[in-house]
């Protein structure tokens, strides 16, 4: 081992904890004085502000003058939330009444098509993947399906497992006029006729989650079918409200409470903490500190948990479409913003990108999740889950302290610098509070980098060029020119598909 190992100037105390959920920074390599002046630029960036701002319904979403209350909706607690002088939470719990009542009725049901796609999605598959590992959680064991792409090798797949006579469909559009999600739902119901289902029927099988409740109604979705969140929800903070009904549908109401319960955990500890105690406050300045030193473009999520393989994925939405700004909010452009995420559930991740890791010439902090208990009553099952948990300690141990040889190539430089979250179990709760634990660190990093979170801007132009795109390639001409819409190089891969 190198004889200077990064832990060795690590905080005294490097592991914190909350809501029984355990942060270990023991191998970020920062001082204790490195990590005084990183919460003194905390508190300069007005950090504590903005974070009593954030709960209190400020508009804190400046560019669409818009509150970001998505913590409203997991607050079980129901203590009031005023917004623009009135409380959201009534309109918050009569969706909760609403979800359960629905779950306590549908009978008969084999399969539930969720239609959505980025925000809409992620989050409810994220944990109807998680939950399926959870051992001996009842289930009602309806197949789930998630329809997000416009491809249609995904519908048809689906299309071809799913009975139309006892199918459901929700749609989750916050619009209501994305276009994968308008076109996909049009396919199912034109599925649905062609299977003989009658208009009747299909309008008792149709359910949505919307903000245009009007244009829901016009698509042919009864008013009572339709679940409403609000415009102060961003999609990729959805999956507490509604959004997240395939949750409870799947494993009941209770489950799906225990995960807001989870959720609302860690959101007060995100608010009364101090800084110095503060999980996501001090995964954000880990990361920030990485960035300043190593000048890091990317990092990796690996959860030694197979439940969590989905993890990643969410987060890549999460944080990059929160945070991947290059100008900040007050117009002028920003020294840092959110790196690449990767990741993929270990110990599978170590036999495909791990070696980039150890002795590519670039650093990526990573972040190791690992559960305590096993998610699986097996008989191997206590065997198997000890190996998972070395294999998750030993390369944070050989990341971090590197190892000197001879030979070049069996040259491990260390100093690879990650985090250890530990989960005592993995639940709905924990599942709730890990996720949460993530929102509230992309929040934090907003600030410190002093971007705006809460919008994305800049998924909306290729959207707005794929409409002339899509009009030259329906046309079936192989002589489109370029204009102002089309450059050279689209309008000669046109005329190469329409050839």
């Amino acid at each position: 081992m190198s004889s200077k190992p990064i832990s060795d100037t690590t905080l005294p105390n490097s592991t914190h904890g909350a809501v029984d959920v355990i942060l270990d920074t023991a191998y970020q390599g920062i001082s204790p004085k490195n990590w005084a002046s990183l919460f003194d630029l905390a508190r300069k960036s007005q950090l504590p502000e903005f974070i009593a701002n954030l709960f209190a319904g400020e508009h804190v979403n400046q560019s669409e003058d818009r509150p970001a209350l998505h913590s409203a909706l997991r607050n079980l607690s129901k203590t009031p939330v005023i917004l623009d002088g009135k409380d959201v939470m009534p309109a918050v719990t009569d969706v909760w009444k609403r979800m359960e009542a629905l779950c306590n009725k549908w009978v008969g049901v084999t399969d539930v098509i969720h239609i959505g796609i980025g925000g809409s999605d992620f989050g409810p598959r994220l944990a109807i993947e998680a939950l399926a590992h959870v051992p001996k959680l009842e289930s009602r064991g309806m197949r789930m399906h998630f329809l997000a792409n416009i491809d249609t090798a995904e519908l048809a797949r689906i299309l071809d497992k799913a009975q139309p006579n006892s199918t459901r469909v929700v749609i989750v559009s916050k619009s209501f006029t994305t276009l994968e999600t308008t076109m996909n739902a049009k396919a199912v119901v034109a599925w649905l006729k062609a299977h003989g289902c009658t208009k009747g029927q299909i309008s008792k099988a149709l359910f949505a989650v919307t903000v245009n409740i009007p244009a829901t109604k016009e698509f042919g979705v009864e008013e009572d079918h339709i679940f409403p969140f609000w415009d102060w929800v961003g999609g990729r903070y959805s999956v507490w409200s509604a959004v997240g009904l395939p949750i409870a549908l799947q494993y009941g109401f209770k489950t799906f409470e225990e995960f807001l319960a989870g959720a609302h955990a860690m959101d007060l500890h995100f608010k009364s903490a101090p800084l110095e105690e503060n999980l996501s406050v001090i995964m954000a300045l880990a990361l920030l500190y990485q960035q300043q030193k190593r000048d890091v473009k990317a990092y990796a999520a690996i959860p030694y948990a197979d439940a969590l393989d989905w993890f990643p994925r969410w987060l890549q939405q999460l944080d990059m479409e929160s945070n991947g700004k290059s100008i900040g909010m007050d117009g002028n452009p920003v020294k840092y913003s959110s790196p690449v995420v990767f990741g993929s559930a270990g110990s599978n991740a170590q036999h495909s990108y791990f070696q980039l890791f150890h002795q590519g010439p670039e650093v990526i902090p990573i972040d190791f999740i690992a559960v305590r208990k096993p998610m699986s009553d097996r008989p191997e099952a206590i065997a198997h889950h000890r190996i998972l948990l070395s294999n998750c300690l030993a390369q944070a141990q050989a990341l971090a302290h590197g190892k000197s040889d001879s030979n070049p190539n069996n040259v491990y430089p260390g100093k690879r610098p990650s985090n250890l979250l530990l989960l005592p179990e993995l639940n709905a709760f924990y599942l709730g509070a890990l996720l949460v634990l993530y929102e509230n660190r992309a929040a934090t990093l907003g600030a410190l980098w002093n971007i705006n979170s809460f919008d994305q801007p800049g998924v909306e132009y290729g959207k707005v060029l794929a409409k002339p795109i899509e009009a030259a390639l329906s046309s079936g001409s192989s002589d489109i020119v370029a204009n102002e819409n089309i450059d050279a190089v689209t309008a000669t891969r046109i005329n190469l598909l329409n050839s």
